[in-house]
């Protein structure tokens, strides 16, 4: 039964708030009579909840989340850089871990711009649509594989070649920076930076902003890379007085 629960749980992605029956159906690849079954079950242990057209993640769940204790401390100590980040920009801001072909938002911070954003606080993208996940990628010290023939595209900017992904990963991992645009949701563009601890680089973070603004992300890439290394450095130093596992 787990293994069917996590099918359900992970048909919740970008942009996959809330999703109706036919819609969990669908990305759980579960049998409908099963669905409707383990999402009722979900519901009552409150890591589903019901709303009008369907089920949408419980407070349960995101709960649980909090007590993850290497991302709890990873967020506390990155929600200061973050909200400086935020003051200088007004942009949305992000942090973001690498979880195989994937980045998970650890923490989020809504801007003032109107496109509306795949990312959301364990919300997950695939990684090489997003420049959160593209310097997660070119500073991984065993890249994932990026499975399947081709890459996954959720626009028409997404990169879907890989001798192409490789060259901007390598671009990143000489530039300290890598931008997004359009690539995972069209009208919008970003710069991220590497975040690291004594173990190399930990997460990614990055300001996301609205194609055509007065804010770009080359604009805005050294004010990332500052925050990104203010941040390594407070974790490094945590690490190195004790604070931090090993």
């Amino acid at each position: 039964m787990l293994d069917r629960a996590f099918a359900l749980l992970d048909a919740f992605g970008v942009g996959r708030a809330e999703l109706t029956l036919p819609e969990l159906v669908e990305g759980s690849g579960l049998p409908r009579s099963t669905t409707h079954r383990l999402a009722t079950q979900l519901e009552r242990l409150g890591v589903l909840e019901r709303t009008a057209r369907g089920w949408r993640i419980g407070v349960r769940l995101f709960e649980l989340g909090q007590l993850v204790p290497t991302q709890l401390r990873l967020r506390e100590r990155a929600l200061p850089y973050m909200g400086d980040l935020y003051e200088r920009t007004h942009q949305t801001i992000q942090l973001a871990v690498l979880d195989g072909p994937e980045v998970i938002y650890v923490e989020v911070i809504a801007g003032h711009h109107p496109v509306r954003s795949p990312s959301r606080r364990g919300g997950r993208v695939p990684a090489h649509c997003t420049a959160v996940g593209k310097v997660l990628l070119a500073f991984a010290p065993e890249p994932p594989p990026l499975e399947g023939p081709d890459l996954v595209a959720l626009t028409r900017r997404t990169v879907t070649d890989r001798a192409r992904l490789r060259r901007e990963l390598a671009q990143v991992r000489h530039d300290g920076i890598a931008f997004d645009n359009e690539e995972a949701m069209l009208g919008l563009c970003c710069a991220a930076a590497p975040v690291t601890d004594h173990r190399g680089v930990v997460a990614a973070l990055s300001v996301s902003m609205p194609i055509g603004g007065a804010v770009t992300p080359r604009g805005v890439a050294s004010v990332v890379r500052t925050a990104a290394l203010g941040l390594s450095r407070d974790l490094r130093g945590r690490a190195a007085s004790g604070g931090a596992e090993a």
